[in-house]
């Protein structure tokens, strides 16, 4: 008998996010990264940086940074970058995590030992999770260099590879060491992964706020156009919106039935597979957020001056609304599926009463779904009629 002895007992773990913004971490600002580096007393710093391929081919960021931190006193790098292909066939590789082990063991990095991980979210992803599984956690570093990651998933708390043709099936959470967002790495971005990243900025817009959606449409071509000043300022306020939720909103764990921030992407993950990975994430969710929209407004009462401005800003930024993989729209509803499993529980999706008024639904009426995709692909088709009369 153990009469008296059960317990169910709360507690909290207390994490320290640290974010920071830079214009050039591998220049003037090199003491950000470097005061992130916490020295342990007596013993070297141990640092191992992994880096994107093309990040690390397009400028001399990348090697700045090794440089920079070989001549710093009480850090030891342990070895050259290694540089990995970037994208999303990151995720789908089967030896890029076991590889990035080898190295973590092979160098003997340890809990208080630093791991750099400097590219996109596909690498930050991989890296992430190697670095979460490792001694069951070792000190992570981002330094994320697209739109996309900087103003979304860089800042995360979720790490994960593909598996079984599912999006993000193996992962953890974690909180990285530190976040720091560098303006200097944006500037070698071709135009389309430049813009890829405001998807998820118009997301959580609509989800969290009316005047940032508000400015989003007006500024929309401007940042396609790259006038950095306001891309800058979208891709931070866009950064602290997610970490206000992950730091604030009582779930950063998804423990949970509901992924608030995950409006939109039911879907988006369904398509990148179906397409194989031909589209990009970013790409991915503007449609995803153009359906829901959409839908929203067939049966949440989201206004459809809302729904229309949403998709108008979409296509402002340079955006997608559709792809010809959403034809097999049965395949497509598979992913309703596929997400709910990845909270388990019942089906919960976020959808839209309003700007900055969003609700938790637990079916989706999958005629009204067709409806919405069908309006998607006739706003698109009208639209691109309009471009060629130009």
């Amino acid at each position: 008998m153990t009469d008296g002895l059960d317990r169910d007992v709360s507690f909290s773990v207390p994490f320290v996010h640290r974010l920071r913004f830079t214009d050039e971490v591998a220049g003037d600002d090199f003491a950000t990264l470097a005061q992130v580096l916490e020295a342990q007393p007596g013993l070297p710093t141990r640092v191992l940086i992994w880096a994107d391929e093309g990040v690390a081919n397009s400028s001399d960021r990348v090697a700045s940074i090794e440089n920079r931190l070989r001549c710093r006193d009480g850090i030891h790098v342990v070895s050259a970058t290694k540089r990995y292909a970037g994208g999303e066939g990151i995720k789908n590789s089967p030896t890029v995590v076991d590889e990035m082990l080898d190295q973590i063991n092979r160098h003997d990095l340890d809990r208080r030992s630093y791991l750099i991980a400097i590219g996109g979210g596909a690498l930050l992803d991989v890296a992430g999770f190697a670095a979460g599984i490792a001694h069951r956690g070792i000190r992570l570093i981002r330094i994320p260099t697209t739109t996309l990651a900087q103003g979304d998933s860089g800042v995360g708390v979720k790490n994960a590879v593909n598996r079984y043709g599912k999006k993000n099936w193996i992962g953890t959470f974690g909180t990285p060491w530190a976040v720091i967002n560098d303006a200097g790495f944006l500037q070698t971005l071709p135009d389309r992964e430049f813009r890829c990243g405001f998807s998820e900025s118009v997301k959580v817009s609509l989800l969290k706020s009316e005047p940032m959606f508000r400015r989003l449409c007006r500024d929309a071509k401007l940042i396609a156009g790259r006038e950095m000043g306001i891309a800058k300022t979208v891709i931070a306020e866009s950064c602290t919106w997610h970490l206000r939720h992950i730091t604030e909103g009582g779930d950063p764990f998804e423990t949970r039935e509901s992924r608030p921030l995950d409006f939109g992407h039911w879907s988006a993950h369904k398509l990148e597979p179906m397409t194989r990975y031909k589209i990009r994430h970013g790409e991915a969710v503007a449609i995803g957020v153009a359906l829901d929209c959409i839908y929203s407004s067939l049966r949440y009462g989201l206004p459809e001056s809302d729904a229309d401005a949403a998709l108008r800003c979409l296509l402002d930024l340079g955006l997608p609304l559709w792809c010809d993989a959403m034809d097999d729209f049965e395949q497509l509803l598979v992913g309703l599926e596929e997400f709910r499993q990845h909270l388990g529980g019942r089906l919960t999706v976020t959808m839209l009463r309003g700007v900055g008024d969003p609700i938790d639904v637990h079916e989706i009426d999958t005629a009204t779904m067709r409806d919405a995709a069908m309006r998607l692909k006739a706003f698109q088709v009208l639209i691109q009629k309009e471009l060629d009369r130009r």
